[in-house]
């Protein structure tokens, strides 16, 4: 059983620590909650957090206002130290200073160990647990650090898949991959060398692809809308 803390950067709840709370964790506006928020846009029961194959997953519960990790909707999302959790008018962030600080610090060991500089790398901390700090009193910077965070350690694919959902995966991949490569492909440099341009009818096919994504990730958060729209 997982234990997990949740800290509340904004909102009426702002300054609570949530500590070592035993999963699976519930997140919401009513009483019986695990984490209870004085939030009138948290719906009465708005999240739940378990842990799953060694995995901790916040799954969004149909929540009226809905669950945002990192600035992005979500259904369901694999939880990380440092990920920001919106709910409402609350934003709260996954894990303690320490398991931050350590997660920064396998981050920086990559970086040393000659792997490649990604970009947002310049806002991230050094990381060793004396000297870092979460700055919880200002909220836009907090977002860009969380940001640069989650585009510095990207997701891994899942484990222990059977072969027809390996293959089912690999496709899905491959199809994501060919129209992307086409996209790029008919990308036009100009002159200065710094911008590029796109015509409208691959401008169009790119929109067609982030809905294609948007769907998948709608029916992948709701297996039983996936099987009434199939």
């Amino acid at each position: 059983m997982a234990l997990i803390t949740l800290r509340v950067l904004d909102g009426t709840d702002r300054g609570r620590v949530f500590r070592n709370l035993p999963t699976p964790v519930t997140i919401g506006r009513e009483e019986g909650n695990n984490v209870q928020l004085n939030d009138e846009r948290v719906s009465r029961f708005h999240a739940k957090i378990q842990e799953d194959q060694d995995k901790l997953v916040i799954t969004d519960l149909d929540s009226t206002n809905g669950t945002k990790v990192n600035g992005e909707e979500i259904s369901v999302h694999i939880l990380r130290h440092g990920d920001l959790i919106t709910l409402g008018r609350s934003v709260l962030v996954f894990g303690t200073r320490e398991q931050i600080a350590q997660r920064l610090a396998r981050l920086r060991q990559k970086e040393l160990s000659g792997s490649p500089t990604w970009p947002g790398s310049d806002k991230l901390p050094h990381a060793d647990s004396g000297s870092f700090e979460l700055n919880v009193d200002q909220i836009d910077e907090a977002a860009d650090f969380y940001a640069a965070l989650q585009q510095l350690d990207p997701p891994v694919l899942p484990e222990q898949l059977s072969p027809a959902q390996a293959g089912q995966l690999a496709e899905l991949l491959t199809y994501l991959h060919t129209r992307l490569r086409r996209l790029i492909a008919s990308v036009q440099m100009e002159e200065d060398g710094e911008r590029v341009t796109l015509d409208q009818s691959r401008w169009q096919s790119l929109l067609d692809l982030q809905w294609r994504l948007a769907t998948y990730l709608r029916q992948v958060g709701d297996p039983e809308r996936r099987q009434a729209e199939d």
